[in-house]
């Protein structure tokens, strides 16, 4: 009996998983740690061991990118159908500091393996999972006869997303033309648990800033001055008070502007989730949970907006009394936004709130960092659906879908490019990105690359009028 499409792409995958993970072993060795200038020769030898690594996978293209920071890797493999639509995949090949000092049971850029599980700095954030693509790749041709793939594929893997990735708009935009895309795969993700996978739908965005509170040209006597000028110290605890109202919302003028609201599906799929609160606040190191009025834990973080101070300062801070008007104090705001929300809106509103709130005597200074937008696909957008079905084939069950609280650079590519973002990560909380002892189950691994082997020929089937 010949095999079936699962089954050969299965048969394919086992022959080849011994030399796949060898493969992953040595990229894993490079220690491209992109916020240590000592390492920037190592993540440029990381970019150019990925750029050689995919022109033997049997990509046509593969170029090393370089940006005023760490450099990225391009690749491309046109299919053989000039229809098909075009399919970008993000990742990063930089990683975390890490040192056995920190904690580790071994060299965290000597991999180990024990029994299902791959031990090393990169391993699940993020080498193997753009890595799993190769395999996927091959696997994908091996079990349908192609000789290119279903579907133009492009590969875009970054060299600072560690540090904060502030080379990467500048080089999208100005690559725009090269990695154009129908949709955006972004690998740099991961799942619920192992007993139940996951698509993550939407990333929130970022904005923070500094404000700056000024009184007095110098620190004065309490007694001879206070009471009868203004404290920056005080106004700072003010605008914090100020921050929410009695529901947890923001209380910022029209910082909810533009909202694009959960639905009543959405809220259906997140409760579905085997959510332990208890576990979860133990997790978060904290007691009590607090937001938002009206929605659940799992809904704050994913699909709320939040602001949250993430540091108050001002005056002495010794031991002792000392008692005088400080002549300055400073507040570190960050705001993470959801679909609907504009970063530039958001600072305005921000700016005129905290104006208006000034008293007269205390002058302000705000600065804002560089903004993430939010992203976010609908569930029923045809592109998803083809990763949902793909997933399921893979780890023959249900999907479900989660967002992720945290922000990325992957609203900068559905900002460039106007295409849909998809994410596909088989990473599980447990793989310990950015600690010690950072690792990724292999079997969940090799899925990833079963995914990705019926991915393309899914979205070529199903999402033809996308080119």
């Amino acid at each position: 009996m010949s095999e079936t499409p699962d089954s050969a792409v299965r048969t394919y995958i086992e022959t080849h998983r011994a030399a796949f993970l060898d493969e992953l072993a040595e990229w894993l060795r490079i220690p491209s740690v992109s916020a240590q200038p000592d390492h920037a020769p190592d993540v440029r030898r990381s970019a150019d061991w990925l750029a050689a690594k995919l022109k033997e996978t049997g990509f046509p293209t593969a170029e090393v990118w370089p940006t005023p920071g760490a450099p990225a890797v391009f690749a491309e493999w046109p299919s053989d159908d000039p229809q098909a639509p075009t399919v970008l995949v993000y990742g990063h090949h930089d990683v975390q500091p890490a040192a056995r000092e920190d904690g580790w049971d071994t060299d965290p850029f000597e991999p180990v393996v024990e029994g299902n599980r791959l031990y090393a700095r990169g391993a699940a954030d993020d080498k193997g999972q753009v890595f799993f693509h190769t395999l996927g790749v091959r696997a994908h041709l091996a079990a349908t006869g192609r000789t290119a793939p279903a579907v133009h594929l492009k590969l875009l893997i970054e060299g600072e997303e560690e540090s904060g990735s502030p080379h990467f708009r500048a080089l999208i935009e100005e690559r725009r033309e090269r990695i154009a895309a129908d949709a955006v795969i972004v690998s740099d993700t991961g799942m619920w648990s192992e007993d139940t996978p996951t698509v993550c739908t939407g990333m929130r965005g970022l904005a923070d800033c500094e404000i700056e509170l000024r009184g007095p040209d110098q620190d004065i006597h309490s007694g001879s001055f206070g009471g009868a000028v203004p404290n920056p110290a005080a106004e700072a605890a003010r605008l914090v008070a100020a921050l929410h109202d009695e529901d947890a919302r923001v209380a910022i003028p029209g910082f909810y502007e533009g909202i694009t609201p959960l639905t009543d599906r959405e809220r259906e799929l997140f409760a579905e989730l085997p959510f332990d609160e208890e576990r979860w606040l133990r997790t978060a190191k904290s007691y009590a949970t607090h937001g938002e009025a009206g929605h659940t834990t799992l809904e704050r973080i994913w699909a709320r907006p939040t602001a949250e101070v993430n540091g108050i300062g001002g005056g002495y801070q010794g031991a002792g009394g000392k008692t005088i008007v400080p002549s300055s104090a400073f507040l570190k705001l960050s705001f993470r936004l959801v679909a609907g929300q504009d970063p530039d809106r958001v600072e305005e509103a921000v700016r005129t709130w905290v104006a208006d709130r000034m008293p007269a005597g205390i002058r302000h200074t705000i600065t804002f960092g560089a903004a993430t937008r939010p992203c976010l696909t609908p569930l029923d957008h045809p592109a998803l659906q083809s990763v949902v079905r793909a997933m399921g084939r893979a780890f023959e069950q249900r999907i479900r879908f989660t967002r992720e609280g945290g922000s990325g650079p992957a609203a900068d590519l559905q900002d460039v490019l106007g295409a849909p973002v998809l994410f596909l990560g088989i990473s599980v909380p447990s793989d310990g990105w950015h600690a010690p002892n950072e690792k990724v189950e292999i079997d969940l691994l090799l899925k990833g690359v079963e995914t990705t082997a019926y991915l393309w020929g899914d979205l070529a089937e199903n999402w033809r009028d996308a080119h």
